[in-house]
């Protein structure tokens, strides 16, 4: 297989699903001796996708606004400089950017388009340019439905499901943190010692089941459980109200002394190796639920509404951790069930990151070695 050429595009590489998979990507292309390139607005992991051996363009793509068309000239230069085998766009505005510019390319100097859809986008004229690659991924069963059901111009056999995938290196089964860090941890959550942690990972934002969260801590200490809730996750500047909202609520029901709250925390494998059960309580479908896969790779119990990629996860390798959507007596009786006879995990072969990358890295090259009239 000749060398490639990849440019993949998101609005900017912070932190996030979107962003971890375009560097796993991008690792995977470095690791197979072909050029990866990435655009976007700049972030803190651009220092790291650079070290991993990419390349990075910075353009704003970011912004939703009519003015971002004016990056469809640059993006048109850099392609008619670079000459990629491959565009892969990641997100909506991004994609839309690339799309045009790559429209106005003459066709014999076109690479190939391909999207992925991370989300379960509005459906609108704007979200459909994810349906526009030549190959479109989807990263689980549930988006190919949605994007089957929504946008019928959509090729079914332009759509391939890739799981989004974890590294057994990075979350090993068993895994335990070392003992500088456990001490740290000790010292900074003294009220966790001697519970069982119940942990609830992600951001703070409406339709995460913090409040189902919380009222499930409510019933088991009323009924005498020596359990601990820890929420995890950081509030953006936009759901400081939210995060204020849980935090009153918490008081209100008198479990201050019962549920922490952590904030943002970049050692979730450490926390869950911590933690005694992990729970996936979203009300709005995840298209995938990659910390749910996280915590199973670790080797520990979770509990998730059976919708979305999260069913998906817990349908494969951990069924006994699925939950009819908003069946809070369920909730309430199986983690009583977990935490009195735990049911730990079997080490699992699915979902894995080397699936992953192997598989979108022939889309490319089968893309490549196709044969155009």
């Amino acid at each position: 297989m000749k060398k490639l050429t990849v440019i993949q595009t998101l609005p900017a590489l912070n932190a996030g699903g979107v962003e971890r998979g375009t560097l796993e990507i991008a690792r995977a292309l470095v690791a197979a001796g072909h050029r990866s390139i990435v655009i976007s607005n700049g972030g803190r992991l651009v220092q790291q996708l650079e070290a991993e051996g990419s390349e990075h363009i910075t353009l704003p793509v970011h912004r939703k606004s009519l003015a971002s068309l004016w990056q469809v000239a640059p993006f048109k230069q850099i392609l008619l400089d670079i000459k990629p085998d491959i565009i892969h766009a990641r997100s909506r505005i991004p994609a839309w950017i690339a799309w045009l510019a790559w429209r106005k390319l003459p066709l014999s100097h076109r690479p190939h388009f391909v999207t992925t859809v991370h989300g379960f986008y509005s459906v609108s004229f704007y979200s459909a340019i994810m349906t526009k690659g030549e190959r479109v991924i989807a990263v689980s069963n549930s988006v190919k439905d949605y994007i089957t059901q929504n946008y019928k111009h959509c090729p079914i056999n332009n759509i391939q499901v890739i799981h989004r995938g974890v590294s057994q290196q990075e979350f090993p089964h068993g895994y335990q943190p070392n003992q500088q860090w456990l001490r740290q941890w000790q010292q900074t959550y003294p009220q966790l010692q001697g519970k069982k942690v119940l942990t609830l990972a992600g951001r703070i934002t409406r339709l995460k089941g913090h409040e189902t969260f919380i009222q499930l801590i409510k019933q088991l200490i009323a009924d005498g459980e020596n359990v601990h809730g820890l929420i995890v996750g950081g509030a953006e500047a936009k759901k400081q109200a939210y995060l204020q909202e849980i935090e009153q609520l918490i008081s209100n029901e008198n479990l201050s002394q019962h549920i922490t709250m952590t904030g943002h925390r970049s050692d979730i494998k450490e926390v869950f190796s911590q933690s005694d059960l992990i729970y996936s309580l979203s009300s709005q479908a995840e298209t995938f639920g990659r910390t749910v896969l996280e915590a199973l790779y670790l080797g520990k119990s979770v509990l998730g509404w059976n919708h979305g990629g999260v069913g998906e996860i817990l349908a494969a390798c951990y069924p006994q951790g699925s939950l009819n959507l908003n069946d809070t007596v369920s909730l309430l009786s199986k983690t009583k069930d977990l935490l009195h006879s735990p049911q730990t995990p079997s080490i699992i072969n699915q979902f894995r990151l080397e699936d992953m990358c192997g598989q979108t890295l022939k889309v490319y090259e089968d893309l490549v070695s196709t044969v155009t009239c």
